[in-house]
């Protein structure tokens, strides 16, 4: 009777252990986020410093947690690779991307998503830099130490939009992307099945798919950053001056010479845990539905757009379409697909209400329109 006892605290205070041992294992981690939330109070009453402290703080959270969607499958399907073979190949790619849009726009890196022909900006740059909008990246950080693919747009953006408009325009444009990315992935695997499961029998891929893979994932890195560069640009002014950039560029390539060189870190698991992903066949048909949709919403406006939403609606739609496809073990793959599924869009919905709260609370004007909303509800 006593053992049965002592089982039984021990089973109750499992949970604390469990805390406890996250708490040691992440010490070095959650040290560096308190002394960032410590610089982030200082610096939010100095203009200039709170401007380049949120932009480092942006620059490696975007590229440790967004850039794994137009990364992840590169990173998957090529770890025989050296590391700083990719890291070269990407940011020189990088490189030669924001160079363009720098020169072409006058000092703006984003391919005006933050700034409009005219001038005017529905992101506008800040005298003044708040406490939310420094530690919006870490959270970002945060959440991507979790594990969670949630959108760098919603939770970086978000605090720095004019009024509410600027924050329903990239809902409704990321919504519109995740459906036609599930829809358009869902109808490629599905009804390509049985082929790609003929010709891509052997584990041994031909050596033509390397090229045509690089090719692929390199046009999706350049697209990508057209869309998301915006997410850590939004800290420096609307046109850069020549040093200013320099630091952007050379921030950013150095951060992914570090996310190559972890091979992805924690947030890869999101992509590896997915079917053969790591088959360079199956990558280069993930990233290939993936620039296509990101081409087609590039071109058809400027708006930013959650580029998470549309990687999380692709391989959504591949796991659904591989699942219903599957003579054998469909209904467990079914299963496990769903929870994936699931699991992923909820950790984006929480990402979603969280950028929202920080835009609520970065901004007067967004906290008077949404108080006037609830009331016109109630």
């Amino acid at each position: 009777m006593a053992k049965g006892k002592k089982f039984r605290r021990s089973d109750r205070s499992r949970p604390y252990l469990n805390i406890l041992d996250f708490l040691v294992q992440e010490r070095t981690f959650l040290a560096i986020v308190i002394v960032s939330i410590v610089l982030a109070g200082i610096a939010s009453g100095y203009p200039r410093a709170g401007m380049w402290l949120g932009f480092f703080f942006a620059a490696y959270a975007t590229v440790a947690n967004d850039s794994i969607q137009s990364l992840g499958t590169f990173i998957e399907s090529n770890k025989a690779r050296k590391w700083w073979i990719l890291w070269l190949f990407v940011g020189s790619i990088f490189l030669i991307t924001v160079t363009w849009s720098f020169f072409h726009y006058d000092g703006d890196v984003t391919y005006q998503r933050l700034l409009n022909p005219d001038g005017s900006s529905d992101y506008p740059h800040p005298e003044r830099f708040s406490f939310w909008q420094i530690i919006a990246p870490l959270v970002l950080l945060i959440l991507t130490r979790m594990k969670m693919p949630v959108s760098t747009t919603f939770l970086i953006l978000s605090v720095f939009s004019a009024d509410t408009s600027g924050i329903t325009s990239v809902v409704w444009k990321s919504w519109s992307g995740y459906i036609l990315a599930f829809i358009l992935s869902f109808l490629v695997w599905y009804f390509s099945y049985n082929m790609i499961k003929k010709y891509f029998k052997s584990r041994i891929a031909h050596g033509g798919w390397t090229a045509v893979q690089w090719i692929v994932s390199g046009s999706l890195w350049a697209v990508w950053v057209m869309q998301d560069g915006a997410n850590i640009a939004v800290y420096l002014p609307r046109q850069q001056t020549g040093v200013e950039f320099i630091v952007f560029a050379l921030t950013i390539f150095l951060g992914l010479g570090i996310l190559f060189y972890l091979r992805g870190d924690r947030i890869q698991e999101v992509v590896s845990k997915k079917a053969r992903i790591s088959d360079i066949r199956a990558a280069t048909l993930v990233d290939l539905t993936y620039v296509i949709l990101l081409i087609y919403k590039l071109t058809i406006s400027t708006v930013p757009m959650s580029t998470t939403w549309v990687f999380l609606g692709i391989i959504g739609g591949r796991e659904i379409a591989i699942s219903l496809a599957r003579n054998k073990k469909g209904k467990k793959h079914r299963r496990k697909a769903g929870n994936m599924i699931f699991r992923d869009f909820a950790y984006a919905m929480i990402g979603l209400f969280i950028s929202i709260a920080l835009a609520t609370a970065a901004n007067p004007d967004i906290r008077m329109e949404l108080s006037q909303v609830i009331s016109d509800w109630f």
